[in-house]
């Protein structure tokens, strides 16, 4: 008798991001730019893979995001979708593709779904990119807002700083968040901003908030899987190091080279005979 092939595990969608702050459970995000690390956080569970224009400052060895093309996110947001089964995968779209108009936002966001096998897309900014939400949404490609710290803007925020402290910018990021909600967005990033902001963002937008250094009451939880996997010597404050892998992969290679120059590898087990 033939054996049953594997249940394709059901792909997580829009309406599930909804479901999941209805019943107060927690989504679980991670980047990746690559398939070998997205096939292995799709078959752990993760819920959203972004393939973020972090890819910059992260794989491409730029000292921010800003670099980051719209070819390279094509790339990599194509190899992230080949292997993703069940992860809805959301594409970052780049410095310079979208501000200038509604028209130009549509333009990039249609080549990372069609091209590249995008499920959403994210960019940043609040109310003033509100009529750029609205289109991307009747066109049907669902939109990830992302508010607080937004690293393409951090030359005119005067570098990585925490957002949304005091009364008045509190109350401009609640009507950002509100704006982009009311304007079709699925689900909103929340970078560096203070747990109570975050909370109370959290407690009036009708769609899920995710968290990045925003505390423990937003919906759902978003790294940069190099922080969380520990593969560099520094991960930010708010980021947890599950891993050292950085070190790991480290040993292995020193052990690898020792093994090469001293004929020790390959061994009878890893030869072909004639």
């Amino acid at each position: 008798m033939s054996t049953p092939a594997p249940e394709t595990p059901r792909r997580f969608r829009v309406h599930h991001l909804r479901q999941a702050k209805e019943r107060g459970e927690p989504l679980t995000m991670l980047t990746a730019y690559d398939a070998v690390t997205a096939r292995v956080f799709d078959e752990a569970g993760v819920d959203l893979l972004l393939v973020g224009d972090s890819v910059g400052d992260n794989m491409l060895a730029h000292d921010s995001t800003i670099p980051v093309t719209v070819d390279e996110m094509v790339v990599a947001t194509r190899a992230v979708a080949r292997v993703t089964r069940r992860a809805m995968v959301v594409a970052d779209l780049p410095f310079g593709s979208y501000e200038a108009s509604p028209a130009q936002c549509h333009a990039t966001a249609v080549r990372l779904v069609k091209e590249a096998g995008a499920h959403a897309v994210k960019f940043e900014g609040g109310t003033h990119l509100a009529g750029h939400v609205e289109l991307l949404t009747r066109s049907g490609i669902p939109v990830v807002g992302h508010l607080g710290f937004t690293p393409q803007s951090e030359n005119i925020l005067g570098g990585k700083r925490v957002q949304g402290r005091g009364e008045e910018a509190a109350d401009r990021l609640v009507a950002d968040a509100l704006a982009l909600a009311d304007a079709g967005a699925v689900a909103v990033v929340l970078e560096m901003v203070p747990a109570p902001v975050a909370d109370r963002v959290t407690e009036v937008l009708p769609v899920p908030t995710i968290g990045i250094g925003a505390g423990n009451g937003c919906d759902g939880q978003v790294l940069v899987w190099t922080d969380m996997a520990g593969m560099g010597s520094w991960s930010p404050r708010f980021a947890r190091r599950y891993a050292e892998l950085g070190a790991a992969l480290g040993a292995a290679t020193r052990q690898y080279v020792t093994e090469v120059r001293t004929r020790a590898f390959p061994g009878p087990e890893h030869t072909y005979e004639s």
